[in-house]
């Protein structure tokens, strides 16, 4: 009798499990979706919000909220008008002036190649400064934009398709890489891969202008199946090489995708175990049927979203290994759609488990903007804020290499958390390291709206309750030993209700540890 109940007991706790795994993909209730699980939604899905927000989202629940995200509301566009950037500083010589540069090359005239040259130098410097307008631009628009999911997922593909202006040295090309990635920010995977070898920027990034039949460049078959969609070990050489001549062609001519067909290798191939006179389309048609594909895209949008992955995937949990199980299949079912993908994620028990929540390290990016949007911070300076993220490891449209940025732990050092401490310090009180803002005065920050909404949201009550609500507002969580050090700011000061109490307050929070986290 001991054998048999033993082996019941047994069977019960693998059902159990099997039962464990299978809930972890189901939606989350109405009931369990409060104000802390739409916290959650808010950071992950975009760059957090005030306390209004968050109780506004809570009160959608949790399908109609993730709906929200995933639809972009019918609002204006924030793009620039269409003369707002220059799309002819790093213009190609015209007629004239090649055949002018050409006979000055055949007479060794001097004077005229130096006048070129002056020229071309006088364009990089004006192009340049343009690209740091870009950098404002998009900065501003992930902090005002009401379609947060939507820049959350451009700076995902900008991620993953890394391209730096630094070898570009095209300012519009970067411009429109970043206009395609919103294009496609939450639509199809599968167009966004033949758009992206269509893509002036990423052709000049990865040489593929200079691809030609006979001389094919592999740069960007290599990164299309390593980086971009598949893996390391998941191809052959030969699947680089003959990607290569299928991408032979693919050019630009100023602003312009161009295939030209006499450089392009129309012979045929063998990739993937297939032979065709495959093209860049077909190449890409093939990278797509091939189950590494699924595997590696929902990886890296679950690391971007819901948190780390072992390098071992054999060191997964089983929740885990369910849950990126399910989320490839929803993925390749769909055809690479990225809403049907985000929507089971982002309404999963597992995304909102207490393994998750609080877990990821923000990154600059995130930091930033969302300490403008979460404390309603005056936006001061961007070129300050840029200046302080590039410190901190991210500047936009300047990733480190073709890889992206690696993100996660690499994030934190000793350095770059006292830049990340002293940026919110800036945002909160208009103070930089070396002294007060000149426009600090012109700019305070005022807590109340902020304080009044977290008493809506959560209730009002005595300097204990503000200070246990500004902790769940701000970390999540409640930790003892912030518990401690918010008290000394509201004592003796007027309390809750004194507004340089409150931002003294909040300059704590944003400096302890668990700020970094969301």
């Amino acid at each position: 009798m001991a054998s048999v109940s033993a082996k019941d007991t047994r069977q019960q706790a693998e059902r159990q499990a099997r039962e464990d795994l299978r809930r972890v993909w189901e939606p989350i209730s109405e009931a369990e979706f409060g104000f802390a699980e739409a916290r959650h939604l808010l950071w992950r899905a975009g760059f957090g919000g005030t306390p209004g927000q968050i109780a506004a989202v809570a009160g959608l629940g949790p399908e109609r909220a993730v709906d929200y995200l995933l639809e972009s509301p019918d609002v204006r566009d924030e793009s620039p008008a269409a003369d707002e950037f220059d799309r002819n500083i790093m213009r190609p010589y015209i007629q004239q002036e090649e055949q002018m540069a050409a006979q000055a090359r055949r007479t060794r005239d001097e004077d005229t190649l130096a006048r070129l040259r002056a020229m071309r130098q006088q364009a990089q410097g004006q192009d340049r400064r343009q690209m740091r307008e870009i950098q404002r631009w998009w900065l501003r628009r992930m902090i005002e934009t009401p379609r947060p999911l939507e820049e959350k997922m451009t700076l995902f593909w900008h991620g993953h398709f890394a391209t730096s202006y630094r070898t570009i040295e095209d300012s519009y090309h970067m411009y429109m890489q970043n206009q395609r990635f919103r294009k496609h920010a939450l639509g199809s995977y599968k167009q966004l891969m033949r758009e992206i070898i269509r893509d002036p920027a990423m052709l000049a990034y990865l040489d593929n202008n200079d691809s030609r039949k006979g001389s094919p460049n592999e740069n960007l078959a290599r990164e299309l199946m390593e980086l971009f969609s598949m893996g390391v070990g998941t191809y052959s050489e030969r699947d680089i090489k003959e990607g290569a001549r299928a991408l032979t062609g693919y050019t630009f001519r100023d602003d312009e995708f161009v295939f030209d067909r006499e450089n392009h290798d129309g012979g045929r191939k063998r990739i993937f175990g297939r032979t065709a006179n495959f093209d860049g389309d077909g190449f890409v048609d093939g990278i797509l049927a091939q189950r590494a594909t699924g595997d590696f895209i929902t990886r890296k949008l679950y690391e971007f979203f819901v948190g780390d992955l072992p390098e071992d995937m054999r060191d997964a949990s089983p929740a885990v290994d369910s849950v990126l199980g399910k989320m490839r299949l929803t993925f390749v079912r769909s055809g690479y759609a990225m809403k049907p993908l985000l929507r089971e994620l982002l309404l999963s028990r597992h995304f909102y488990s207490e393994d998750v929540r609080g877990q990821r390290i923000k990154s600059p990016t995130e930091l930033v903007v969302g300490g403008v949007r979460e404390l309603r911070t005056p936006v001061r300076d961007l070129s300050a804020l840029l200046d302080a993220m590039d410190l901190m490891g991210q500047s936009l449209f300047f990733p480190p290499s073709v890889a992206g940025w690696p993100g996660g732990r690499t994030w934190i050092n000793t350095s770059t958390m006292f830049v990340r401490q002293n940026t919110l310090a800036f945002l909160l009180t208009g103070r930089r390291p070396g002294g007060a803002d000149a426009l600090a005065d012109r700019q305070p920050y005022e807590p109340g709206p902020i304080m009044d909404q977290l008493r809506t949201a959560l209730g009002d009550g005595d300097d204990q309750h503000i200070v246990e609500s500004v902790l769940t507002y701000t970390l999540g969580r409640q930790p003892t030993h912030a518990m401690d050090a918010l008290r000394g700011p509201l004592a003796g000061r007027g309390g809750a209700r004194d507004g340089e109490a409150l931002r003294d307050m909040l300059l704590l929070v944003t400096a302890m540890p668990e700020y970094q986290l969301c």
